[in-house]
């Protein structure tokens, strides 16, 4: 059986269990697919005889593998040892790292989002930053799953990270302490008269683990009035827990639907009668990182007219990848669908458009203001076309950030205005009519592109913050850094 996996990058937030082994294909000695198996041997032989250093054959293998398959798009790759242990360690239980979800850009390690309660989320790592040395020596063209193994380690050892960021000009220092990062990525608590269900990511038990929390809250607050479904820097994981989640609050109806290369090919997913809530309003809130999976709920709740979006313009990854184990730890990520919502939109490079647009701060709305900072599935140059010819909505003032005298540090303004719908009954056309936002003008926004990272692989002269991690903690993590 494959194992569908909807995280939203290409390279660490993996997840999968057992799944089929693929059958080797036979070509016809005459096929074309024949004869260029036969001239990529004859480069091996040329390489293997000729380079000006020995080489490891299982290493230009390996590679070429990988470059085949990352070369179909973003999310497809091949997992040597390494890369599929990783990747069934971070479905499985612990290990020691900082907490980071990355991808691989232009060379760089980028940032795709720090996990809640992690070193990196502590120490202030920031979505879109990219990594360009640890430990003083720099990884710029390094493997990405190479420059993971580095962020890796036993629990109470440090390592520190040299980091480029968007609106400064030099590169600075941040020194970290591993973590024992637990895989848990459910968490409940009361906001006033309401709940709030945090899912950080999808993994085995994610469907389970948010029905008993969000039971024991209600059983704990009879009078509870609606809930806030935080889905925020969601990467993704697997599909059948998205599916499990979308099912705690519907009646029936499609949940998503599953569409391979045939057109005839379609699985759909339904839902069981038995809400949770017995109607009871709610809201999701999404940003940028918010993908995949993440992206499947919110839609199906949108498109079933069962929750208010409320946040940001989620990533935008609407493809489905199986995981085909290929024995001796090995294994193939393959995207072999395309995935819809309900009313049968495709989200590919789009995303899910929240109801009410609301930013966490100025400076995350001068990202969406600016093409150049943005970091969505669209800016994969080898990205799945969008369904139909339709683009992600462009660069744009965001319709509502923090006033003035919200405090940003402490507050959090995309969840003030979530807890705002509720208190109008989920009506979320009372919230954009009673606004607590302004909106920025033009000579505000950022129009100059980001530095990328020529001569930014060495610290600057003066480091960053320097932050002690603590010992282990409950945290909502998903990846294995």
């Amino acid at each position: 059986m494959k194992n569908l996996y909807l995280g939203g990058f290409a390279a660490l937030c993996l997840s999968a269990g057992a799944v089929a082994y693929a059958n080797q294909p036979a070509f016809a000695p005459q096929s074309d697919t024949y004869k260029q198996l036969q001239l990529f041997g004859d480069v091996l032989a040329i390489v293997q005889q000729n380079y000006v250093v020995k080489v490891d054959s299982k290493k230009l293998i390996t590679s070429a593998l990988q470059g085949m398959l990352t070369s179909l798009d973003p999310h497809s790759n091949y997992l040597s040892d390494e890369s599929y242990t990783d990747l069934n360690e971070k479905t499985r239980g612990t290990y020691g790292g900082i907490g980071l979800e990355v991808t691989s850009e232009d060379g760089a390690v980028k940032v795709v989002t720090p996990m809640d309660d992690t070193p990196a989320m502590k120490a202030g790592v920031e979505s879109g930053d990219y990594i360009t040395a640890i430990d003083g020596t720099s990884i710029l063209g390094l493997p990405l799953n190479e420059a993971v193994s580095k962020m890796k380690g036993e629990a109470g050892t440090k390592l520190t990270v040299t980091l480029v960021r968007a609106g400064k000009d030099e590169p600075f220092d941040l020194t970290l302490t591993r973590e024992v990062i637990t895989v848990k990525s459910v968490k409940v608590r009361m906001e006033g008269d309401y709940g709030y269900l945090r899912i950080a990511s999808f993994s085995q038990s994610t469907a389970n683990d948010a029905r008993v929390a969000l039971e024991d809250l209600m059983a704990k607050n009879p009078n509870m009035k609606g809930l806030v479904l935080d889905l925020r820097n969601n990467p993704g994981g697997l599909l059948e827990q998205s599916v499990g989640v979308a099912d705690m609050f519907l009646n029936g109806g499609e949940i998503v639907s599953q569409r391979g290369r045939d057109p005839n090919d379609i699985i759909r997913y339904q839902a069981k009668k038995g809400d949770m809530l017995k109607g009871l309003p709610m809201v999701v809130l999404t940003n940028p990182g918010s993908a995949s999976a993440a992206e499947i709920v919110a839609g199906a709740l949108q498109d079933q007219k069962r929750a208010s979006i409320v946040g940001l313009t989620t990533f935008g990854k609407g493809s489905v990848q199986s995981v085909i184990d290929l024995g001796d730890n090995r294994a193939v990520k393959l995207t072999t669908a395309r995935y819809y919502t309900p009313s049968g939109r495709s989200i590919q490079k789009t995303g899910i458009e929240p109801d009410l647009e609301v930013a966490q701060s100025k400076d995350q709305a001068k990202y969406i203001a600016t093409s150049a900072l943005q970091y969505t599935e669209a800016a994969y140059a080898n990205a799945l076309d969008a369904d139909e010819g339709k683009v992600r909505r462009s660069p744009h003032a965001v319709q509502e950030v923090p006033p003035e005298d919200f405090d940003t540090k402490t507050g959090d303004f995309t969840l003030t205005r979530g807890l705002d719908v509720l208190k109008y009954g989920g009506d979320v056309k009372m919230a954009i009519d009673h606004p607590r936002g302004v909106k920025l003008a033009d000579a505000d926004l950022v129009k100059k592109d980001p530095s990328r990272f020529a001569g930014k692989d060495k610290p600057a002269p003066a480091t960053g913050t320097i932050v002690e991690g603590a010992k282990s903690s409950s945290s909502s993590t998903s990846a294995p850094k």
